[in-house]
């Protein structure tokens, strides 16, 4: 991706973020407000940004001991990283007044939603990652600089099997 593009779509992001979202949620408050009135929308926004703290807090907790025992066992966390990461950004749009902010809260931090997240998360940290080719850095999986595989423009290349000898 080139500079231009990447400066067009993170002026995208920042116009949803800084324009749109509040936007919608200002629509939505004064929607429900006028549909159940101004105290009982107050109280919704209390109540629920109580409950998304507990939570956050149960969910953060479930995945800090899950992370700490894939740890234990000499194993990358991974998938609990992940987890990790979803449940504090769905917390911190449960904490944020709103109610558009705080639905996508809740499908970060709840179990039964965060999966789905969570596999779009690792398939995009997995197409950024940066792999390090013969000592050199080359781009998002494996490809060069120039954005094809290591080998394809004639570079010596050796096929072989890696044994674990066990140490």
């Amino acid at each position: 991706m080139n500079r231009t593009n990447a400066r067009r779509r993170v002026a995208l992001v920042l116009f949803v973020v800084f324009i749109v979202v509040p936007l919608t949620e200002l629509y939505v408050l004064i929607q429900v407000g006028g549909l159940i009135g101004i105290w009982p929308t107050i109280a919704l926004l209390v109540l629920d940004s109580v409950i998304g703290a507990w939570l956050m807090r149960r969910e953060g907790a479930r995945a800090w001991r899950a992370m700490r025992e894939r740890l234990d066992t000499g194993r990358m966390p991974g998938r609990e990283l992940a987890g990790g990461v979803l449940v504090v950004m769905g917390g911190a749009l449960m904490l944020s007044p709103g109610f558009v902010t705080d639905a996508f809260g809740i499908l970060l931090v709840l179990p039964v939603t965060r999966p789905i997240f969570r596999r779009l998360l690792m398939a995009y940290a997995a197409g950024r990652v940066m792999v390090t080719v013969n000592g050199t850095p080359s781009g998002p999986r494996g490809r060069g600089p120039d954005g094809t595989h290591p080998g394809a423009a004639g570079d010596a290349v050796v096929r072989g099997e890696v044994i674990d000898d066990g140490q």
